[in-house]
């Protein structure tokens, strides 16, 4: 039997119990209502008290739904999407959406941002907002409507294009003197600039020396670093060489800012490859436009 429309408890209680369903924490789910974890927390014990049933099992750290927890998740995710969904496509004061990308931090700054100038003068009324970040999102909870990802297999998620794939080669700036790394002893006199980021080893210097059966060389130094556009920065500056992902840094290649160095052997290619994605199969006219315009400039990429 139905609930009587009087009787519904409000849509707060409800929206605060999916966010905490979503996240299966009070913390992230404050975080995404912007609330504190207190007010959330008595949206769920109102709402329990309410319906007069535990909605959640609450332990040390950790939090679970009950059955009826469960049962009411299915069916209220389900509604607050659709409505999120609606709301979503309205436009209020004849205000564009704006179109939600979102990218990890490298290839924000080496590949997205050269380029934003084109998507300017050839769609000059759109609204493009850019969440640079290397942590995994949700596209549609979190109001993502292109992704960009890095990945070894395409994405199960959403409508999926691959881009281009990945080729590592040295690369570094004019001021070093360097043309080439036909031997170990060129490589022993350099500084070498190392992405720390042991997920992704072929990135690694100690990866592309085995490779080249180079394990025995002592650089003249080595400079770390976590995110991989610092890596790049430092190489414009001249401190060393990095292992340049060429298709991120061509237009550095192309203007001369950087130099692709000669080595005995053709640059690698890695098993990954970056991925637009969009979260919607129909998405509206903007996303399309800035869909479109990222394929085009991928394909410039590949020539």
């Amino acid at each position: 039997m139905s609930l009587p429309l009087v009787r519904l408890p409000s849509l707060d209680l409800i929206r605060g119990f999916v966010a905490v369903g979503r996240r299966m924490s009070i913390t992230l789910a404050a975080e995404d209502l912007c609330l504190t974890q207190s007010a959330v927390s008595r949206q769920i014990n109102a709402l329990e008290e309410q319906l007069g049933v535990k909605l959640f099992v609450r332990g040390h750290r950790s939090i679970a739904f009950t059955l009826d927890g469960e049962r009411l998740f299915r069916s209220a995710d389900s509604t607050i999407q659709q409505i999120q969904d609606a709301l979503g496509e309205m436009r209020t004061d004849g205000i564009r959406r704006p179109v939600m990308l979102s990218a990890s931090i490298g290839f924000t700054g080496l590949w997205l941002l050269p380029r934003l100038s084109r998507l300017q003068q050839l769609h000059p009324g759109i609204d493009l907002r850019v969440s640079a970040s290397n942590r995994i999102c949700d596209l549609r909870h979190d109001g993502i409507d292109l992704a960009i990802r890095y990945s070894g297999h395409a994405p199960d998620i959403g409508e999926v294009t691959r881009l281009f794939g990945e080729s590592v080669a040295p690369v570094a700036h004019p001021s070093l003197g360097v043309q080439s790394l036909r031997s170990k002893q060129a490589l022993s006199k350099l500084s070498l600039l190392e992405f720390d980021d042991p997920l992704h080893p072929w990135l690694q210097w100690s990866h592309w020396l085995d490779t080249m059966e180079w394990q025995e060389i002592k650089p003249n130094g080595v400079l770390h670093f976590n995110q991989y556009d610092q890596v790049i920065q430092a190489a414009l500056a001249g401190h060393g060489v990095a292992l340049g992902r060429l298709e991120l840094i061509q237009p550095l290649i192309d203007d001369g800012r950087l130099i692709r160095l000669q080595i005995p052997e053709t640059a690698p290619k890695t098993q990954h490859a970056y991925w637009l994605i969009r979260a919607e199969a129909r998405p509206r006219e903007d996303v399309r436009h800035v869909a479109a315009w990222i394929e085009a400039e991928a394909g410039v990429a590949r020539n």
